[in-house]
């Protein structure tokens, strides 16, 4: 059996032209659970969006996949860290120094790569 990660999407939309949409997409065709967030309303992939406003608790989480960039991304920094995931994601244009040493700080991987790279490569 392959292992499945449980994932937050971190800036989920149900926009088919955004990548965050692929990738949730992709993730559920890989059988990993996912946790989309985002701030507007809808579902992706047959799951609700949740609002990262709230902040909504997530538990036993593998991996976020962020979709926000660098400039969004300090207001989120304690949500980030306090959902204790083993790894963070930075899709190319989410790249953030500053949130990676966090992460590291805080026993977190960062992975500077692409999700739908890491899916179709089997390295996800």
């Amino acid at each position: 059996m392959v292992s499945t990660k449980k994932t937050a999407i971190i800036g989920a939309t149900d926009n088919p032209s955004r990548y965050a949409y692929l990738a949730a997409n992709m993730l559920k065709q890989y059988q990993h659970p996912i946790v989309p967030l985002g701030i507007n309303k809808g579902e992706v992939a047959g799951t609700k969006i949740l609002d990262l406003r709230e902040k909504p608790q997530v538990s036993d989480l593998d991996t976020i996949t962020l979709y926000i960039g660098p400039q969004r991304q300090p207001e989120w920094y304690d949500y980030i860290i306090g959902l204790k995931p083993k790894r963070i994601i930075f899709n190319p244009g989410t790249e953030n120094p500053e949130l990676e040493n966090l992460a590291k700080q805080n026993g977190i991987e960062t992975w500077e790569a692409c999700t739908l790279v890491l899916l179709r490569s089997n390295q996800y």
